[in-house]
């Protein structure tokens, strides 16, 4: 990593603990004890740059696991922390991957998927740097596309002064075009264009561990087959945006963005494991499940311990990648995981359920909350809409209710409330007679009590 990058990460990084919960404390409602640790785990990550590279290679990351119910905020905790560190991210569900030969996918695709999130940021981040620059050779291109230029006729019969002459007016002709195509007078003029066509690729291999060979192949293809254009009469406005993304492709260096994406995702790369106590073999299950199970554990192991992982974009080695898993674990426990597994997760956090108080909170405090959302998408149709304080209460005791009575699916029964209370609302919310609402308690009630206390209804309505 240069020392230009290490800056640029250790400015981004360089956020207190505190700091760092107090940030996320803005969109996430309550779990302290998570949010310390990965504000730790965040902190943790600038110490490490700082260090001599002799002390710095004996250091690795201490990855976590999250323990708690579905919707208590493990995801939300995760992406709010990579978004802030600006670090390549991907999130990935333990049970989707089996052993390599049985089905599924190879367990390696996460490092690549992480690959190419890391290369993503870059491009983004190199597309604002050349963008001025991008810009005004767009420009160019278009006036050359309006007013061509005059080809180099000289010859010992013409003169000279003429075609300075006529040279000049080109010149002023064409600075009378710049000028209104700052202006946006010519926006619906067309142009003639060549335009790449590009063609969507095609599935080679199945999966079953045959991802990266399939990627290699459709690469190999697209360097032997010609890429093919076709002239287009498209407006300047259209033709400006297609332009904008040629000139931009052509000043970015992209074997400099694939190596800066690779240095970037070893050494900042988050990857968030969801659902990791699928992959545990408990001894009610049954032994066929086991195999494939342990088998994702033997291949995940190698991957958290620090392995090189061949992606399209370079060798990513995933040594000081930080692992962040999470589970219910209701039927398994994380002691059933591989003790050799385990040990790479040396740091555990219980997250709690949410109470009714909880509920309050998430309708009202984060930067976003619901009830906000919801009134801005109204808004569009001219509706106001507010919510009392007692309307507010009334939802949070329902989704309390609702949660304790079926399946405890934390915050994310309060987007099935919400969509079947306001769900008269936003069908009618065009119509002009429809202007102000109000959801107080006795609204909610109206709207919902029926439902929430009939336990059969409610579980398939609520």
């Amino acid at each position: 990593m240069s020392e230009t990058e290490k800056k640029e990460v250790a400015t981004t990084l360089n956020m207190t603990p505190q700091e760092i919960v107090d940030a996320l404390d803005d969109h996430i409602i309550g779990q302290g004890d998570a949010k310390r640790s990965v504000a730790i785990a965040l902190r943790n990550r600038y110490r490490w740059r700082q260090l001599p590279d002799e002390i710095r290679r004996e250091i690795t990351p201490k990855n976590i696991i999250m323990i708690g119910p579905t919707g208590v905020g493990k995801t939300e905790i995760t992406r709010r922390l990579a978004a802030m560190a600006g670090a390549p991210f991907v999130k990935v569900e333990a049970s989707k991957y089996t052993e390599v030969g049985y089905y599924g996918r190879d367990v390696e695709s996460m490092v690549r998927d992480l690959a190419e999130a890391a290369v993503n940021l870059v491009t983004k981040k190199k597309k604002e740097e050349v963008l001025d620059k991008a810009i005004q050779q767009v420009e160019d291109r278009l006036l050359e596309l309006l007013l061509p230029s005059q080809p180099e006729n000289w010859s010992p019969e013409v003169n000279a002064d003429d075609i300075e002459t006529d040279q000049a007016k080109h010149q002023r002709n064409r600075e009378k075009f710049r000028k209104m195509l700052r202006e946006g007078t010519l926006e619906e003029r067309e142009v003639e264009l060549d335009i790449e066509q590009r063609t969507s690729p095609v599935q080679i291999f199945s999966s079953m561990g045959m991802e990266q060979m399939d990627v290699e192949f459709q690469n190999m293809f697209e360097k032997i087959v010609p890429k093919k254009t076709q002239a287009r009469k498209i407006s300047i406005a259209d033709a400006r945006k297609v332009l904008l993304e040629q000139e931009t492709e052509a000043l970015m260096d992209t074997d400099a963005i694939n190596e800066e994406a690779i240095s970037l995702a070893e050494n900042t790369g988050m990857i968030f494991v969801d659902e990791i106590d699928k992959i545990c073999g408990s001894s009610e299950s049954s032994k066929s499940a086991d195999v494939s199970r342990q088998g994702v554990q033997r291949d995940l192991l190698p991957i958290v311990e620090g392995t090189n992982v061949q992606t399209k974009f370079g060798t990513l080695n995933t040594e000081y990648i930080l692992f962040i898993a999470a589970g219910a674990f209701h039927q398994a426990r994380p002691s059933d995981l591989m003790p050799e597994l385990q040990g790479r997760f040396p740091i555990r956090v219980e997250l709690q359920d949410l109470t009714r108080d909880d509920f309050v909170c998430i309708l009202t405090e984060p930067t976003n909350s619901l009830t906000k959302q919801y009134c801005e998408l109204l808004a569009i149709d001219g509706v106001k809409l507010s919510f009392t304080k007692d309307g507010i209460e009334t939802l949070a005791d329902i989704a309390f209710h609702v949660n304790q009575s079926t399946q405890n699916i934390g915050a994310r029964r309060l987007h099935t409330i919400l969509e079947r209370l306001l769900e008269n609302v936003s069908f009618q919310a065009p119509d002009d007679s429809l202007k102000q609402v109000v959801v107080n308690a006795e609204y909610v009630r109206e709207q919902l009590e029926e439902i929430s206390q009939d336990e059969d209804l409610s579980k398939f309505i609520l």
